[in-house]
């Protein structure tokens, strides 16, 4: 692709960066502020635990798509080295192909269990926040992965991961 229509592409890897470090920070925050309030003063911040769950569960299903946009997964070669440079091609669509199956797959699990989870309303322990909203927000950034890796399957090998290391 040229440079034009990849702008976009860094301009949202911008803003997710940054939307990923303050999320980040904040749970730095609370948890500096939370462990200096436990022991200085015996007061620890009431539902402190509770907030960095789900601060970390928002962080780590919403970089689960970036990822995989940007072919940073964990990736073993050892194949590559063996195939022609077409083979590799056709068999990195067709491992998009099943990856994007089993996203989708599990999508359709995830809607299954919020939708339990709402029905019973469930809650944390100690804030009460609802906790079905957050496993909606999982099954999207699952979904949104599945169809990252559709697209891949028509436009293979735009960053790294199509790259055997030597």
């Amino acid at each position: 692709m040229s440079e034009p229509e990849r702008r976009w592409e860094r301009r949202v890897d911008a803003i997710l960066g940054i939307a990923a470090s303050a999320l980040l920070f904040a749970m730095m925050g609370l948890t500096f502020v939370d462990v200096v309030g436990r022991y200085l003063f015996s007061r620890p911040i009431r539902g402190g635990f509770e907030i960095t769950e789900l601060t970390l569960l928002v962080l780590i299903f919403a970089g689960l798509p970036l990822v995989s946009h940007g072919d940073e997964h964990v990736t073993m070669d050892f194949i590559d080295r063996m195939l022609p440079a077409r083979a590799v091609a056709a068999l990195v669509r067709v491992v998009h192909a099943l990856v994007a199956g089993m996203f989708f797959f599990l999508t359709w699990q995830m809607l299954i269990k919020a939708a339990r989870i709402a029905s019973y309303g469930d809650t944390t322990d100690v804030l009460r926040i609802v906790v079905a909203p957050f496993v909606y927000f999982m099954a999207a950034m699952i979904a949104l992965t599945a169809l990252v890796h559709v697209f891949k399957v028509f436009v293979p090998g735009t960053r790294r991961g199509s790259q055997a290391t030597p």
